[in-house]
């Protein structure tokens, strides 16, 4: 980066208080090199930084900052440098810091805003919470569709340098209905008399206000799109989304369910931003959920007592029955919320999932109990040979076989677990990503024991049991 490699330098103008060779440094540096810069500076001098920066250049690069960034930054900066910056910022990053602030400091800063920017601040506050209209902005380039190329290209040079990105162009009725949206290329490569209609296809894809985050997440997954046009009940254009704004969902909604894998709630602030308490109370619920879960597993082996005390043998390979089914059970839930993420598959698709993951589990669970029935026997045949002791008993035979074949139904019934638990939750509306690892092994193990000791009680029945 090139403000890492010039640090050193900005490091010694700051020092010398050079404030004019700093503001001619900065003009030359993209906004995000910038926004890095200031991060990597104590907070007192963060502040000295975005003062000498072009008006232009410290709106842009106050939106690359995080909102942690930002909002210390408003709370140090002078009340004319605020109500420059927040009128500048563009709409979409504005409400981002607007909702993350208590009502009272939004209230504060929207107070600041000019007449126009105000109610578009306001409008855009006015949409639920994750939803398409907290993420859209109202800076897009709209046209009729009797306008010539012409007229378009020269509308776009005296009002583009406002629109959040200049890739489409959108084609509105008389009541500003969307109608189509045509890229920019188009108008570029087309002769100058041609109008609007000409160009027209009408094979535009649309996100409503309404529509949440996610279902917009995927809708931009779908066809591969850098905006999409935003309207309302009645089809009328009221924002569009850029790609920018999507990638910051997707890290968001990664991040969440990357928690929630971990068998936790998810944060929803920075790590170093969030209270010890509040962390400590997300990760407490679930530990204690957990820990709870895995006392069924000493309830399950208190009922098995007798049959370990005749063949303790059962003992030494229950870490391996248990963590098998629940490393399969993990894998497998881990595949479908990742797939429903993505949305490769869907509560309808159930059936066949089930039927995928009954091969795959047979599969998995005849590899493992293979390899156990090996390990069995191997130890069993070098210990009696070579150091003259059996390590599994006479009866290592059924052993090795009560060990595979548990492991086949183990894994089996981890791996249908683990595929299934994440189509409930989102049957009854719940998140998926909740059936965690954690959760689907402590489910895997108590049943894991059941079906292990119900195994050994069939084949070692009248011989060691």
């Amino acid at each position: 980066m090139v403000g890492k490699i010039l640090e050193p330098e900005i490091r010694s103008l700051i020092d010398a208080r050079n404030f004019g060779a700093l503001r001619e440094v900065f003009r030359e540096w993209p906004p995000a090199d910038v926004a890095e810069v200031i991060l990597d500076v104590p907070e007192d001098e963060q502040v000295i930084i975005f003062r000498v920066l072009p008006h232009a250049l410290a709106a842009d690069v106050f939106e690359y900052l995080d909102l942690d960034a930002q909002q210390k930054l408003l709370r140090a900066m002078a009340h004319e440098q605020v109500v420059g910056i927040l009128n500048e910022m563009s709409p979409d990053d504005r409400t981002a810091l607007l909702e993350e602030l208590p009502s009272a400091a939004a209230r504060q800063l929207i107070r600041l805003l000019t007449p126009e920017e105000r109610h578009v601040a306001q409008s855009l506050l006015g949409y639920p919470e994750g939803s398409v209209g907290r993420l859209m902005t109202p800076d897009f380039i709209a046209v009729n569709e009797d306008w010539t190329v012409q007229q378009v290209l020269d509308y776009v040079r005296e009002h583009g340098q406002d629109s959040e990105t200049l890739n489409v162009i959108y084609v509105v009725d008389e009541r500003g209905k969307l109608i189509d949206d045509i890229r920019i290329r188009e108008f570029l490569l087309k002769p100058l008399a041609h109008t609007v209609r000409d160009l027209m296809e009408k094979t535009f894809v649309t996100l409503n206000v309404h529509d949440s985050q996610q279902d917009a997440l995927n809708v931009f997954r779908k066809y591969d799109r850098t905006a999409l046009p935003v309207v309302d009940s009645t089809g009328v254009l009221v924002g569009i989304v850029t790609i920018d704004d999507m990638l910051d969902v997707a890290e968001e909604e990664a991040t969440e369910d990357i928690q929630k894998f971990g068998g936790m709630e998810a944060l929803d602030e920075p790590y170093m931003r969030i209270p010890l308490w509040r962390m400590v109370r997300k990760r407490a619920g679930w530990l204690v959920i957990l820990f709870l879960g895995e006392m069924l597993t000493a309830t399950a082996m208190a009922n098995y007592q007798e049959e370990l005390a005749k063949a303790l043998v059962l003992a030494l390979f229950l870490p391996l029955i248990i963590s098998s089914g629940g490393n399969s059970g993990s894998q497998a839930s881990t595949l479908m919320i990742r797939a429903m993420a993505l949305g490769e598959v869907t509560l309808r698709d159930w059936w066949r999932v089930m039927s995928r993951e009954v091969r795959a589990g047979l599969a998995l669970g005849a590899i493992l109990g293979t390899i156990g029935i090996v390990r069995v026997a191997a130890w069993a045949i070098v210990g009696e040979q070579y150091f003259h002791r059996q390590p599994y008993g006479a009866h290592w035979p059924l052993v090795a076989l009560t060990v595979g074949i548990a492991l086949v139904g183990v894994v089996l019934w981890g791996t249908l677990s683990g595929s299934m638990l994440p189509f409930i939750l989102r049957r009854v509306g719940a998140d998926p990503a909740a059936s965690s690892a954690p959760f689907v092994a402590t489910l895997v193990d108590v049943t894991g024991l059941i079906i292990y000791f119900s195994i050994a009680l069939v084949i070692m029945r009248g011989a060691m049991l």
